[in-house]
């Protein structure tokens, strides 16, 4: 202390004393050493501006420009990024003009000067318009902005956003809360005509080309007319071989946000070689359709034209439009290939053991699929193809509503920065989700990349499926909760597509309604449900693959009588049929639908495989057995005309093996 102050002392004295006592500021240039000032030197900036702009460093490119290979070969960066603009204009260029807009990269918020122009010429037999607005003007390209980027946007420009208290993004989609099916419509020309689904049962409405070409120009001049748009380019099918490159453009940083989330994201070097997309998306969801434009039946139009390979959305910002747009698209394009588009969940286990669950909503494809002690593929889309099983996507697209950390802890904690959550409610003060708020709507969801899920496998590839696993929530209590299928079987109850709706799920239903949808997933299927049904035989056969029908509905009674299938014991079922240990059971066939059920699962009373073994009253299970093979044959008259093959002796096996009355 004593040196310290002397020390001290000999400071002041050096400095010179001033008023009362204190050590004298002096202006002058200090002699060294002495006063010294320890402070960082000044920031090399001399704006408030040129500060931020220090505070980001730029991205550099990752891929050597000698290294590259295909149609940007031997390019310098600046050339490279001149032909990705070319592309891009020429995505949103007008069919009544030459030319592309004037397009330049970046946020217009941010532009200090004038950008130099990127267009691209194109050549139409329509008249031209050599000027107008949208070619004097620039539009703003954000182009493949990473998640932290597209929060700013949308916490900045879009009303509804926020971040939740998990570091999601809450958004809103409009009016539009869910999909639009009535207003989906695909193109019928030549191709389609012979190609394609049409009439009772389809669910593909037709349109013709030039109103197609009405409802593209609409979105894409609206488009041009903003001051940015968002552009992804992204992947579709893990699958290297096989993959679908897609581009989407749109107006809201959450629709950005939502595709980079569930397509595949490429590497940087991937972006650099991009090129020109497989199939483009025009999303002007906020601008409506114009109603006396032929065929629109309200403000919402979806149209697909598969021989331009583009997609128009017109009067919807529900951004799942444009996952199912998609997902239809693979629906016609991988058949073409000889793979087949399955609306599915997958996992693998250990040992390399493949499992397929198809299943509607409510019948529990997403908590059986979803097992820790085996890697996720995917929750919904895949391909099979001769290489194996591949994921569509690259990301999940989850219910939200009544979510819980206990009942579903990897979608819980899936949901964190990066996530997009669709109409939820919050706390306005802590932004802490009520799950069980219905207020927007019940259909909440949430959007996240498939590697926030921890035992998801990187890439999203499998090898060929062991069993092939169809559930149903059979609410009529009358279905075995498991049944091993014959290969017609499995083609018959897959184009059938069975489940039931009980009361309380929607108003009026009073006692279980049958819901059937072909493939399980009517809504997206392009070609005639038997061709699917076919090429799923004939995969399983090729590779030895079993199916099986689960029931996770009710035993003893239907709906309202008796109970719901103990969700334990369907899962000691599902882990009997990984096992392989199922296949060895002993097994007797049941009347009317002949299925095939075994005499005993482990970990499953034997009384309950037998379903009428479960009624106390005899008469009426089988008066509701009747029941309920009398609507499976009714629903089934609408695929009996359609031939497959070069005779009828596929389509006559598959009828056979449904009930039998």
């Amino acid at each position: 202390m004593a040196a310290n102050g002397n020390a001290l002392v000999s400071l002041a004295a050096n400095c010179g004393t001033g008023r009362n006592g204190l050590a004298k500021i002096h202006t002058e240039k200090k002699a060294e050493g002495i006063c010294h000032d320890d402070s960082s030197p000044p920031v090399k900036a001399q704006t408030i501006d040129e500060l931020h702009s220090l505070q980001k460093k730029k991205s550099a490119p990752t891929t050597p420009v000698n290294g590259i290979q295909g149609p940007f070969t031997a390019l310098s960066e600046e050339e490279r990024h001149k032909q990705q603009l070319q592309s891009i204009s020429a995505s949103l260029a007008s069919l009544t003009r030459e030319t592309g807009p004037n397009v330049v990269k970046g946020d217009p918020a941010k532009q200090s000067e004038t950008p130099r122009i990127s267009h691209v010429s194109h050549h139409h037999v329509t008249p031209t318009i050599s000027v107008s607005d949208s070619s004097l003007k620039f539009t703003h390209i954000l182009y493949n902005l990473s998640p932290a980027e597209l929060f700013e946007q949308a916490i900045k420009y879009e009303k509804g956003s926020f971040i939740t208290s998990s570091g999601a993004l809450a958004t809103l989609s409009g009016a539009k809360t869910g999909r639009s099916p009535k207003d989906k419509r695909v193109v019928r020309d030549q191709t389609t005509e012979d190609e394609l689904w049409w009439g009772n049962g389809s669910p593909n409405i037709e349109m013709d080309e030039q109103t197609f070409l009405v409802n593209r120009e609409r979105a894409v001049d609206y488009l041009n007319s903003l001051d940015k748009v968002f552009i992804n380019d992204q992947f579709l099918n893990w699958d290297p071989e096989n993959r679908i490159k897609v581009r989407i453009v749109s107006a809201r940083a959450y629709h950005s946000l939502f595709m980079h989330n569930m397509c595949i994201r490429p590497t940087p070097e991937e972006l650099e070689n991009f090129g020109t997309p497989d199939f483009t998306i025009y999303n002007a969801g906020q601008f409506p359709c114009n109603r006396y434009t032929h065929y629109m039946t309200s403000s919402t139009s979806i149209d697909l034209n598969l021989g331009r390979r583009e997609m128009v959305i017109l009067g919807t910002q529900y951004a799942g439009e444009m996952k199912k747009g998609l997902f239809s698209v693979m629906h016609y394009l991988m058949p073409k290939r000889q793979i087949l588009s399955l609306h599915s969940g997958c996992n693998m286990g250990k040992d390399g053991d493949v499992a397929l669950f198809f299943g509607l909503s409510g019948t529990g494809k997403t908590t059986l699929s979803t097992d820790h002690n085996r890697y996720l593929i995917g929750d919904d889309e895949h391909c099979w193809s001769d290489n194996g099983v591949s994921n569509i996507e690259g990301g999940c697209y989850a219910k939200c509503i009544d979510l819980s950390r206990e009942k579903e802890p990897d979608i819980w904690n899936a949901i964190k920065f990066g996530t997009v959550l669709e109409n939820v409610v919050f706390d306005e003060h802590t932004r802490e989700v009520d799950y069980t708020d219905k207020s927007v709507t019940e259909n909440t969801r949430a959007a996240y990349p498939i590697e926030y899920i921890p035992n998801a496998k990187i890439p999203c590839v499998a090898p060929h499926p062991k069993n092939v696993i169809l559930l149903a929530c059979d609410a009529f209590g009358v279905l075995p909760p498991v049944s091993k299928l014959s290969l017609p079987q499995t083609m018959y109850h897959f184009i059938s597509g069975y489940t039931a709706l009980v009361a309380g799920t929607e108003e009026g239903i009073k006692e279980p309604q049958a819901t059937f949808s072909a493939c399980f997933g009517a809504a997206f299927i392009m070609l005639h449900p038997t061709k699917y049904a076919a090429m799923l035989s004939a995969k399983m056969q090729k590779h030895g693959a079993t199916g099986w029908l689960v029931n996770t509905g009710w035993s003893g009674g239907r709906y309202g009588s008796g109970s719901r299938i103990k969700l334990a014991y369907t899962q000691k079922i599902i882990d009997a049929i990984h096992s392989g240990s199922l296949l060895k059971a002993n097994y007797k066939t049941t009347e009317v639908f002949g299925l095939e059920i075994p005499t005993e699962v482990e970990g499953v009373p034997s009384e309950i495989l037998e379903p009428m073994n479960t009624w106390s009253d005899k008469k009426a299970f089988k008066e509701t057995l009747l029941k309920l093979a009398g609507l499976f044959k009714k629903n089934f008259e609408v695929f009996l005309n359609h031939k497959i093959g070069k005779d009828n002796k596929l389509t006559e096996e598959i009828v056979a093996a449904g009930p039998i009355f």
